[in-house]
């Protein structure tokens, strides 16, 4: 499949959290979904250990099973204060940014089933340095973010999520994870509904930006 023409700015600032937007009745061919990965493992890794494994996960029964788990932390989570869908209430146009941030969590929650890849990027923590939280986490989440750089320039949608960790070892027993490998993220794979995105509003750099002192 012949990538997006995009700059390297334009798939950096247009790579979204794609809830709604995945097609859930387009098949994912599982090379397309290694391609991605083998662009992940080109990643920085603390020390070089490359310590990451990638569960692939696309048969309909655990599928569901994760769904399932998914759909009820979700729904903890949107019962729960400090919500997406309830931030910033003092700035009407940043609060409607959150609300429909928080409609689009909904809806994958009710769907993450039917996404036809799930795809887990894990972390083997048995040898990880305890003092550096930083560098393990920072292990695995740059090459899961180039899974989704990827993943978007091959025209399919990704969203970052961790809400199944509340069922963390209810699904690595379900998916067989042994002792000792972590669960960093789950990454549902799909082909986008249309492959127009754009930037998403932010910060104005000057209140985030600090030079030499705080």
């Amino acid at each position: 499949m012949s990538l997006l023409d995009l700059t390297p700015d334009e798939l950096l600032t247009t790579t979204r959290s794609v809830r709604k937007r995945l097609d859930l009745n387009r098949p994912v061919p599982l090379d397309l979904v290694k391609e991605c990965i083998r662009v992940a493992l080109q990643a920085p890794s603390g020390s070089n250990r490359q310590s990451w494994h990638w569960l692939v996960v696309t048969d309909a029964r655990q599928r569901a099973g994760i769904g399932r788990y998914y759909r009820r932390a979700v729904r903890e989570y949107l019962k729960s204060e400090g919500t997406c869908g309830s931030l910033f209430p003092e700035d009407p146009v940043r609060h409607a940014v959150q609300q429909r941030v928080g409609d689009s969590v909904a809806h994958l929650g009710d769907h993450m089933a039917e996404v036809p890849v799930h795809v887990i990027p894990c972390l083997d923590v048995s040898d990880a340095p305890e003092y550096n939280e930083a560098g393990k986490w920072g292990s695995i989440i740059q090459a899961a973010w180039s899974y989704m750089l990827a993943a978007r320039a091959r025209r399919l949608g990704t969203a970052w999520t961790t809400l199944h960790l509340m069922y963390e070892k209810e699904i690595a027993e379900l998916l067989g994870l042994p002792d000792g490998v972590a669960q960093a993220a789950l990454i549902p794979t799909a082909f986008s509904v249309g492959t127009r995105f754009g930037p998403a509003p932010r910060q104005p750099l000057e209140q985030v930006l600090h030079i030499d002192t705080w």
